[in-house]
């Protein structure tokens, strides 16, 4: 039986009980510090959560707010056509070619496919081709756009559109801007460029009539060389 007056127990050697295991604490043993799995736990939780929280003062201040949505009503842009700076309000739906038809009255760039196939409406952006009817005016912002109205410097032609009209590179003509604009930009970035090279550069423009051949010998012309006869 047990001695009410020890809390001892029959069952224990002496009729003393045993005291309760005490809960494991960390204890520095051979220079490292050991934890029970709980307090590991624990430890660990309050320092993923202090990682996920915002920082404050100073820290917070020194960093650049989110920029502000544009739309979806309309949107204004800045745009440099043809050497003009022109201002524009804008959804942003409205694509480059839409601003420059309908808004400025450049209607020399054409929408044909308007779907980036035929290359009719090319332009130059920054003075890289781009399809028009595919670029949204509100990624031009700010940038620097030309069109066949403004290929020409002082009332004289481009020397590609003289080459153009030299040696017959147009029927219908509704190709004719965009085809200029892409071989334009080729002779800005490689004057003399090898048929090949001019192959290359028109290979998006669809000419509906055919004149590729003497599309490639009105722009080899302009660079001073020649299409032989076996090309």
């Amino acid at each position: 039986m047990s001695d009410p007056t020890n809390g001892g127990d029959d069952s224990t050697p002496g009729g003393v009980a045993e005291r309760p295991a005490e809960p494991e604490r960390p204890c520095l043993e051979d220079g490292a510090w050991k934890t029970t799995r709980r307090e590991f736990i624990a430890y660990t939780t309050a320092g993923v959560v202090a990682v996920a929280l915002p920082p404050g003062g100073a820290e917070a201040e020194g960093r650049a707010a989110p920029a502000r949505p544009r739309g979806p009503g309309p949107v204004e842009i800045s745009l440099k056509v043809n050497g003009v700076r022109r201002r524009l309000e804008l959804p942003p739906s409205a694509t480059l070619a839409h601003a420059l038809r309908d808004e400025l009255g450049l209607t020399g760039t054409k929408v044909s496919c308007d779907r980036g196939a035929c290359s009719a409406c090319t332009v130059l952006l920054d003075g890289t081709p781009v399809s028009a009817c595919m670029t949204f005016a509100l990624d031009a912002d700010g940038r620097e756009v030309t069109t066949i109205e403004g290929l020409s410097r002082g009332g004289a032609l481009h020397p590609v559109q003289e080459a153009f009209i030299a040696r017959d590179a147009m029927q219908c003509g509704f190709c004719t801007p965009g085809m200029v604009m892409s071989c334009a930009a080729l002779l800005a970035r490689s004057p003399h460029p090898s048929l090949d090279e001019v192959k290359a550069a028109t290979s998006g423009n669809f000419c509906r009539c055919g004149a590729y051949r003497e599309v490639f010998e009105a722009v080899l012309s302009a660079s001073g060389a020649a299409l032989s006869k076996r090309e």
